[in-house]
């Protein structure tokens, strides 16, 4: 018999009966029962379809507005924030400031835990302060228990500086966090394998709605044209040939070709292809696209016309 407060009404924190006797499975069942939790994991995220529309469309009238994301976290939650805020300017060219994260314990916390920073009040409103966020900002926390205070002292001090807010959790969100943000993203992927672990379940499910955020953000914004990553910047072996690969889909260049086409235009795959479709110079091309707002379709048409 459990006793008195052993029950958390938390999701995130309850027994999971599935496994229960996990300690007593073969290691094949183990990965099987793993296996069927985390097949949970997309439906919990598509049934938040709404929020995180409304998330993505927050984003994208921030940087229209010249306003930053910023991910605030602790843990798991913060590693994944900082994670996808690294992946933005190798994908879609993006300035490193546009999307940032920030994590309780700064730095070292990427790669070594320190839980009793998750507590600190002080240091939340300092980080916030220290990125001089405003009015112009969205900053959105994460905390899949609800309940981190260093993610509800940033997002107050946010709020304070002005700033639109957002909150993911993986628990059921009382109305007054509801009422506090602009959104809330609920994922009710419900209890994990081994209780409490929320890098699981609650950690995939907050890396696939982070993912669909930035990238439906960065796709209303014209970082993609049809499906291709046309606003990458060549920084890598794998990028160049990414980029070569698309100017030769796109324009019907050979090889060679496309690699001259991609030196002329300083490594960006979208200046390329406007030089080469409208017959400019790199500077010529680039003011083009500033005067579309970088929508490359609205310069050469649609992908497959």
């Amino acid at each position: 018999m459990a006793a008195d407060g052993a029950h958390d009404r938390r999701l995130t924190e309850q027994s999971n009966p599935s496994s229960a006797r996990v300690d007593r499975l073969a290691t094949l069942d183990i990965v099987d029962l793993i296996g069927a939790e985390d097949a949970l994991v997309a439906e919990a995220v598509r049934e938040q379809r709404l929020a995180i529309a409304r998330a993505a469309d927050l984003v994208v009238d921030t940087f229209r507005r010249g306003g930053r994301l910023i991910y605030v976290g602790a843990g798991t939650s913060g590693r994944l924030g900082v994670l996808d805020a690294a992946e933005m300017p190798p994908t879609f060219g993006t300035d490193p400031d546009l999307v940032q994260g920030i994590i309780a314990g700064g730095a070292g916390a990427l790669v070594r835990a320190q839980e009793g920073a998750e507590d600190r009040i002080d240091a939340a409103v300092e980080d916030v302060d220290a990125r001089d966020v405003g009015p112009l900002d969205f900053v959105f926390g994460i905390a899949t228990s609800g309940t981190t205070p260093y993610v509800h002292a940033a997002l107050a001090r946010a709020r304070e500086r002005g700033a639109r807010t957002g909150f993911l959790l993986c628990t059921e969100p009382p109305a007054e966090l509801v009422a506090a943000h602009d959104v809330v993203i609920a994922v009710l992927v419900g209890p994990e394998v081994v209780t409490g672990s929320t890098r699981m379940k609650a950690g995939t499910a907050t890396k696939m709605v982070l993912n669909t955020i930035t990238t439906a953000a960065m796709v209303r914004l014209g970082k993609v044209y049809g499906n291709l990553m046309v606003d990458l910047q060549v920084t890598a072996r794998k990028l160049r040939d990414r980029g070569e690969r698309i100017l030769m889909q796109i324009l019907g260049l050979a090889r060679g070709e496309a690699g001259h086409l991609l030196d002329g235009a300083d490594g960006h795959v979208k200046t390329a292809i406007v030089m080469h479709r409208l017959g400019l110079d790199a500077a010529a091309a680039r003011a083009k696209l500033d005067d579309v707002g970088g929508v490359l379709a609205r310069l050469i048409g649609d992908a497959l016309d």
